[in-house]
């Protein structure tokens, strides 16, 4: 294990990085499990917030996240505790079996017209699910991956990883195209997201016994004890390593303003903007803000790990944060099409940036004994953080999505961000 917030300063290279077996099928997983995200995710939007047979309001959109996302709040825990108790790779293998008959259900719940809790409760179990499997699979990367090269190979599979479920967004739109907007095409286009999967399963049994971790347990005997304390746990590990704490608490202020930046666009593409050019309004909209947003990831992808190497975490942090904030400002509050598109761009490569600092953080200074419970609760703390930041910002937005004060807001999170990452760091050398 390396010290805390020790950087890579020497670069293995993806060609020597897919030369490892193990790493190439861990990647292979994520990535089939990502493009099945991406496709079902895009797929429930589509069903549900532009689907003609079906209304959504400011306040429709935030109870859906809230209950697609703020569940995993519970589920947190238990992921944690398995995931640092039991063999991963067999955790991986039933997981993505149990997501698979989640996507079905839903699609089923969709094409039956389905509304309210009938429809929620088959999906968030599927994106609770889904972190469940994301946590599992940041946790055995350092077990394919050699510690001084985490850093460039956590910036590699996540960027893919990332780019992937864009890809898989985008099949979702082109197969709603092919199979009709209404509640029949939007079933059979969510139900495709099982092959992500059932593949991501397989790829996960291709592993031997025992060699994603964890290496020990560091754990009560009895499981619903384990269980009960995971988060406890989780967060005791993070606040010891100054350099975690610090990471998380400038990520949460990222999806604070990100949730609020994520309805107001939701919005104006539903019900403000029209066509500009080449640029669409729309679900098509939505399209072209995530291949914007994609290529964010995708040069975050590229330079963060350089980036590091010469700023330091620290610095890289602060960096992302301020773009941030500047961009919400700048390219905001306009409220057009092209700079809502400009600004999808910067702030998922902030944001991207952000946490592949996180990841890197947590791979480096937490013991894999409970690394899989600091994923764990990084997860939790994602998503309630998001779908709190969506609850405020739906009691205050207009139905066009035009709200300059959530914008300011948003600014704001992004500032007492950089404020509460510096305090924290001060606990820490970390450069």
């Amino acid at each position: 294990m390396t010290t805390a917030g020790t950087t890579a300063k020497h670069h293995l290279g993806i060609r020597k990085l897919l030369a490892v077996a193990d790493f190439r099928r861990l990647l292979a997983s994520r990535l089939a499990a990502q493009w099945g995200d991406g496709l079902f995710q895009a797929g429930l939007a589509g069903a549900v917030l532009f689907n003609p047979e079906r209304h959504a309001d400011p306040l429709a959109v935030a109870a859906g996240f809230a209950v697609l996302l703020l569940p995993y709040s519970v589920v947190g825990p238990f992921a944690g505790a398995l995931l640092d108790r039991w063999d991963r790779r067999r955790v991986l293998v039933v997981a993505n079996l149990t997501r698979g008959a989640f996507i079905l259900l839903t699609a089923a719940a969709v094409g039956l017209g389905l509304d309210g809790v009938p429809l929620y409760a088959s999906a968030l179990f599927v994106t609770g699910v889904s972190r469940f499997v994301g946590s599992g699979l940041s946790a055995s990367l350092p077990h394919v991956v050699d510690d001084d090269h985490l850093v460039e190979a956590n910036a590699f599979v996540t960027t893919l990883g990332a780019l992937t479920a864009v890809l898989g967004a985008a099949c979702a739109v082109g197969l709603r195209q092919l199979l009709g907007a209404g509640d029949g095409g939007s079933a059979s286009t969510t139900a495709f997201a099982v092959v992500g999967s059932l593949t991501a399963a397989f790829l996960a049994s291709r592993f031997a016994r025992g060699v994603l971790g964890p290496d020990e347990v560091d754990e009560p005997s009895r499981t619903v004890t384990a269980v009960a304390l995971g988060l406890v746990d989780g967060g005791r590990a993070a606040w010891h390593a100054p350099s975690v704490s610090a990471a998380l608490l400038a990520l949460l202020s990222h999806r604070a303003a990100f949730g609020m930046s994520l309805l107001i666009t939701l919005l104006l593409m539903r019900n403000s903007f029209t066509d500009f050019g080449p640029f669409r309004a729309g679900l098509a909209g939505l399209g072209e803000v995530a291949v914007f947003g994609g290529a964010g990831i995708l040069v975050a992808g590229l330079v963060t790990d350089r980036v590091v190497d010469v700023l330091g975490r620290r610095g890289t942090v602060c960096g992302a944060l301020g773009l941030a904030a500047a961009t919400q400002l700048g390219l905001g509050l306009p409220m057009t099409l092209p700079t809502t598109l400009a600004a999808s761009f910067l702030l998922t490569f902030a944001g991207q940036v952000v946490k592949l600092c996180v990841d890197a953080a947590v791979q480096h200074d937490i013991g894999d004994e409970v690394r899989g419970r600091v994923f764990a609760l990084y997860d939790t703390l994602f998503n309630a953080t998001q779908v709190a930041a969506v609850a405020v910002a739906a009691a205050v937005v207009p139905l066009d999505g035009r709200s300059p004060g959530l914008v300011v807001a948003a600014t704001v999170a992004y500032l007492l961000g950089i404020t509460g990452f510096l305090a924290l760091n001060r606990r820490t050398h970390t450069p």
